[in-house]
């Protein structure tokens, strides 16, 4: 590996706060409308802290996933995001960069098992900040403190036994 390249291995908590302070919208490229898919609750995840999410998914697009129109391709968003989150393979993530770059977006965000150190240095000699490997659900619930025994925070905190929902079952 380059050395240009090797700062990928490790982020600073400072650099990846700064990047999920910075961005408001965020594009998901490969958004699921399966709710137990990780590109599913991470979408649901991000859109009740507050960003804007945009779906990206050709095999959806013209659908919503919730609420949200879903998009066929970067290419097709009516405005840039600030971040594009790679819910893709990493031979994939390398044309998703490339869009991403076309379309001015500042973030690319390749999720966890995706590393594609090639289209990292054509998206940082564009200027763009490249994050691999990392999952900005897990770092924000990280760095703020928010990670429950599941990886979720329900907000509900009981010592009764309760029924468990048709859709939770599923999860188990």
């Amino acid at each position: 590996m380059s050395a240009v390249l090797s700062h990928h291995d490790d982020y600073t908590d400072d650099l990846i706060r700064d990047v999920l302070e910075r961005v408001k919208s965020i594009a998901i490229v490969g958004a699921s409308n399966d709710p137990v898919k990780a590109s599913f609750f991470v979408l649901k995840y991000l859109r009740d802290k507050g960003y804007r999410v945009i779906p990206v998914n050709p095999k959806l697009a013209g659908q919503t996933i919730l609420g949200e129109p879903v998009y066929a391709s970067l290419k097709d968003l009516p405005e840039p995001p600030d971040m594009v989150d790679v819910f893709r393979n990493a031979t994939a993530a390398a044309g998703v960069t490339e869009e991403a770059i076309a379309i001015g977006a500042k973030v690319v965000w390749m999720q966890l098992g995706v590393r594609n150190d090639e289209a990292a240095a054509r998206a940082e000699e564009a200027g763009l900040t490249v994050i691999m490997n990392r999952c900005p659900k897990i770092e924000i619930q990280r760095l703020f403190h928010e990670i429950g025994r599941i990886g979720v925070n329900s907000n509900v905190m009981t010592n009764k036994k309760t029924k468990l929902t048709k859709t939770f079952k599923k999860l188990i």
